[in-house]
């Protein structure tokens, strides 16, 4: 099946209240695309955030980010006026710390007045969410009251003594069932929105980060699946070497999976992971997917990503415990960076699409996979990604000579290739060309249908401040040639 799609985060969605939402300002997004013939939409992780406000470090990989909630779906709970009371004047950027100062405001209002109907309704929830939201809302309320991170509390909460945890359950449990309100409201509202999306005919591609925070909930409670030291500290941390991304590599810093110690328990809680995200997303893209192949190990005291070295990752024993067969049109493999024939072979086995981005194709050879003619059918092509400038920013960012090379192959020869908006050029001839290739899906951010330029980034690697910050505004809709995307989906099949 030939499909197209459009990737834009939730959280830059346009809005009232400092950031996008799950009401109707992502219903008229969804509509939007649609009668441009495309049937994807890509978010990025919707689970709570983390430093740097990004979706990648969140303290919970099970929990929704109660930012993205609709204030207007509460108006049984709350006035108008309440909810006018959480405007904010931000249409081009998230705020942050407005928006999260509003809505914790508004969120535990509403929540002081659910009554019983409501209560059962969240108990019921709870139930259904048992293996990840008790430890979570223990957790916020915890870190709530006493603040810091996990491993900075005292040895009996930090350690999980038995005792101590009952005590603080019985503590806290306002707080503990304002989270469980939090995160009801939440899951509500998201399903309520991919049920809106299915039923007019567009599939939601959602994203999983291969690892979680050190301050997270998940760690605090499983630490017994991670390569920690004595003292719960990191033995070793995640990155990547060096790759067209950065010449000094990455170093993330994330805790590594004990994937031997995980064995043993057939990896319960990382399928529990994939299945949570199944279940909230029609399609998965799973971020760094080689690192379930083989992973960058780098040790706690190093200085540079560049110290590390490969290590085995869990391979097939991790997908045989799921009917891989039934997740091939459900699964993406990120497989960007440096990725060999291993690698790539794992993830032919398993049957997974993978990722093609255009602009990683010109060094110069003619054999490189992110170049349009060496497409495979079972791939997902991206103009760009959140992680990639805008396709106009990038051309810009090209040398003269660089720039006509490019231009060239996608049959662009006109001179004024550096217009955005409506009347863009060069961008559009892109487009067209990926449109038009064998890759059976192709994904086009916002911004590049727009063809807008360098200050509407979403994120750049290894920033850690001034990213996941970009918004659209009704303009950004008047500057898509809606008529121009919808001829390509359809005259080339992917409607």
């Amino acid at each position: 099946m030939r499909r197209s799609g459009v990737l834009l985060p939730l959280s830059a969605q346009m809005g009232e209240f400092g950031i996008g939402d799950m009401g109707q300002n992502s219903r008229f997004f969804l509509d939007f695309i649609k009668q441009m013939g495309f049937s994807i939409w890509q978010v990025l992780p919707v689970t709570a955030i983390g430093n740097g406000n990004s979706p990648y470090s969140g303290f919970s990989a099970f929990a929704g980010n109660p930012l993205l909630i609709d204030l207007y779906s509460l108006e049984g709970l709350l006035s108008f006026e309440e909810i006018a009371s959480a405007k904010i004047d931000s249409p081009y950027k998230v705020d942050y710390i407005k928006s999260k100062e509003n809505k914790t405001r508004l969120l535990k209002l509403a929540f002081s007045r659910c009554n019983e109907e409501y209560k059962e309704r969240i108990n019921a929830f709870v139930l259904e969410n048992s293996i990840w939201v008790r430890d979570y809302a223990l957790y916020s309320a915890i870190k709530e009251d006493i603040g810091n991170e996990w491993y900075e509390w005292d040895n009996p909460i930090k350690l999980r003594d038995f005792k101590t945890i009952e005590h603080l359950k019985i503590l806290l449990n306002e707080a503990i069932q304002y989270f469980y309100f939090e995160q009801y409201v939440f899951f509500s509202q998201w399903l309520n929105l991919k049920k809106y999306a299915n039923s007019i005919g567009i599939k939601i591609l959602g994203d999983m980060p291969i690892y979680i925070s050190y301050d997270s909930v998940d760690l605090w409670v499983n630490n017994k699946d991670f390569l920690l030291d004595e003292n719960l500290k990191p033995k070793f941390k995640s990155g990547v070497p060096p790759d067209y991304f950065s010449t000094e590599g990455q170093f993330w810093g994330n805790p590594l999976y004990d994937y031997k110690k995980m064995e043993s328990n057939a990896f319960k809680w990382l399928v529990s992971r994939i299945q949570h995200n199944l279940s909230l997303y029609d399609i998965l893209r799973i971020d760094h997917f080689r690192g379930l192949y083989e992973y960058w190990s780098v040790p706690s005291n190093a200085t540079s990503a560049k110290e590390g070295k490969w290590e085995k990752g869990p391979g097939h024993a991790l997908w045989d415990n799921f009917n891989t067969d039934s997740l091939k049109d459900r699964i993406v493999a990120e497989d960007l960076g440096i990725i060999d024939e291993k690698v790539s072979q794992f993830r032919k086995e398993l049957g997974f699409p993978g990722m093609r981005v255009v602009q990683f194709g010109f060094d110069g050879d003619k054999n490189n996979l992110h170049l349009p003619h060496n497409y495979e059918s079972d791939t997902y092509a991206y103009t760009s990604t959140h992680d990639n400038p805008p396709t106009l920013a990038w051309l810009y960012s090209l040398s003269a000579e660089e720039r006509s090379r490019v231009l060239d192959y996608f049959g662009f020869f006109e001179t004024d290739w550096g217009s955005g908006g409506r009347q863009a050029r060069s961008t559009k001839q892109i487009a067209r060309v990926l449109l038009s290739s064998t890759a059976e899906n192709v994904i086009i951010p916002l911004q590049d249908l727009c063809s807008y330029g360098a200050d509407t980034r979403i994120n750049i690697p290894g920033e850690p401040l001034g990213n996941w910050e970009y918004r659209c505004t009704l303009s950004s809709y008047e500057d898509i040639d809606v008529g121009f995307f919808a001829h390509l989906n359809n005259i080339y099949g992917r409607v």
